[in-house]
């Protein structure tokens, strides 16, 4: 393999010829091999972003010759749109506040500028990765400014998810509206309830969550560019701390504005742990949600049987005929790991110090990954669950029929204390609550058949159709 050598304040070091990365990059991967997790590609594209904005606005003032800053635009526009994105070495878990990271994507913009104006690769003279590609920003205003963005990137498709398992869910509720099945509190036997109306409350829980990752975007668009080190702008002139934001609104699409007070957005991380907190209650929702899909079909013979899930694969390699819950199961993990990703975001969030907040790696390596995988498990769930699921209504009617919810229900025609001796006699014998009713005479069968309804038991008194 042929090299370059580059040179540092610490001193040189070898290059891969055909690196597009530089010295900066290969010490930190060299000291932080750790976890093996990359950093997040959308945060990368998103610095590129970044990266763009700053040579428009350093070119528009004539602050950049622009030969230089168009090679630099082109060259970042490229990584935007994904390409050289195994160029990006380091860790996802690593000291400096993201220095590293910014670094690895000023390295490989500048060798592959210097590419462009056809020269060497670590020819520096040419473009400098911060001379150049780092005019006017420091670390850290670029790096939160690109997590906000990345963030707000991933929660539209995740959004869409929610939407999606709420479609699913609400089509599943029409679908089972009079499927009369038995409810449960504290898992055992309550009232009649539909299996629509079960249906129903998932749906809405989901839309909520939908509903409040909406809103939450509105807190990621307040960014720090142009407050370079401190917040303070100290290297970046007046009106390039003006005019970036606009290059970078127009650049992305996305409502972006300039933080009122630069020094307070470069210290502070709690917006992180806001969006991380509904993650958090979504992941709630969700295993909720999973969690009584796997107990209602749970059996199928030997538990609730009340519902068939998709059979998707084999469930055993000893037991012939066995198939397991599998998507549930996944969404279920996938909502733990967001759940404990939120707590490592926290945790750093609530560890910066002063002017800055060293452990933002920390935050981008968890809350990027919980975006990503809650938005593909929800909607895994919905397309490879949900949509396939059937209602087992015999299996449902025959469990109405043997509880003594449905006493309940009798309560205001038979009075307390007759339901509560009919519930006696049926705990006391395992004899179905429907064929005790019958012999005691006190309704027929078309008159227990009417009562019973599910329009009948599953409203407010009074209520019908």
């Amino acid at each position: 393999m042929e090299y370059r050598t580059e040179h540092d304040l610490i001193g040189s070091k070898k290059i891969p010829a055909q690196a597009y990365y530089g010295i900066h990059t290969a010490r930190a991967a060299e000291n932080f091999q750790v976890s093996r997790q990359m950093v997040h590609p959308e945060l990368i594209k998103a610095i590129a972003v970044v990266k763009q904005a700053a040579a428009k606005t350093n070119m528009s003032l004539g602050l950049l010759d622009p030969g230089i800053g168009n090679a630099i635009f082109q060259a970042a526009d490229e990584i935007a749109g994904g390409d050289l994105l195994d160029q990006f070495i380091v860790d996802a878990l690593q000291g400096g506040a993201g220095t590293s990271t910014n670094m690895n994507v000023n390295e490989v913009i500048a060798n592959r500028a210097i590419e462009i104006l056809r020269g060497s690769k670590g020819d520096y003279a040419l473009i400098h990765p911060i001379n150049h590609v780092n005019m006017s920003q420091s670390t850290n205003d670029v790096y939160p400014t690109a997590l906000r963005i990345a963030a707000i990137r991933l929660l539209t498709p995740l959004a869409e998810s929610c939407a999606t398992l709420q479609r699913a869910l609400q089509a599943k509720e029409a679908e089972f509206a009079g499927v009369l099945k038995v409810g449960r509190t504290e898992m055992q036997d309550a009232v009649p309830i539909t299996l629509g109306q079960e249906f129903s409350a998932w749906a809405e829980a989901i839309a909520r969550d939908r509903w409040r990752l909406y809103k939450v975007e509105e807190r990621l668009r307040q960014v720090n560019l142009g407050g370079t080190a401190v917040g303070t702008g100290l290297n970046a002139e007046r009106k390039y701390i003006y005019s970036v934001i606009e290059h970078l609104r127009a650049l992305t699409g996305l409502g972006l504005a300039r933080n009122e007070n630069l020094i307070e957005g470069t210290q502070n991380a709690d917006v992180f742990v806001e969006v991380s907190g509904l993650l958090k209650a979504c992941a709630s929702s969700l295993i909720k949600i999973t969690s009584d899909l796997r107990l209602l079909s749970s059996g199928p013979r030997a538990g609730f049987g009340e519902i068939k899930l998709p059979d998707l694969q084999a469930g055993s390699s000893i037991m012939p005929g066995k198939v397991n819950p599998v998507v549930p199961e996944m969404a279920t993990q996938v909502a733990y790991q967001v759940i404990a990703q939120d707590l490592a975001i926290t945790l750093a969030a609530q560890g910066g110090q002063l002017e800055l907040n060293a452990f933002l790696p920390l935050i981008a390596a968890n809350l990027l990954p919980a975006l990503e995988n809650l938005s593909h498990a929800m909607r895994i769930m919905a397309d490879l669950c949900i949509t396939g699921i059937e209602a087992v209504p015999q299996k449902c009617l025959e469990h109405v029929h043997n509880s003594i919810g449905i006493l309940t229900a009798l309560t205001p025609h038979v009075g307390y204390d007759a339901a509560s001796e009919l519930a006696k006699i049926a705990l006391q014998t395992g004899r179905p609550v429907r064929d005790i009713i019958l012999e005691a005479g006190l309704f027929s069968e078309t008159e227990l058949d009417s009562l019973l309804r599910p329009e009948e038991v599953t409203r407010p008194s009074g209520v019908r159709p």
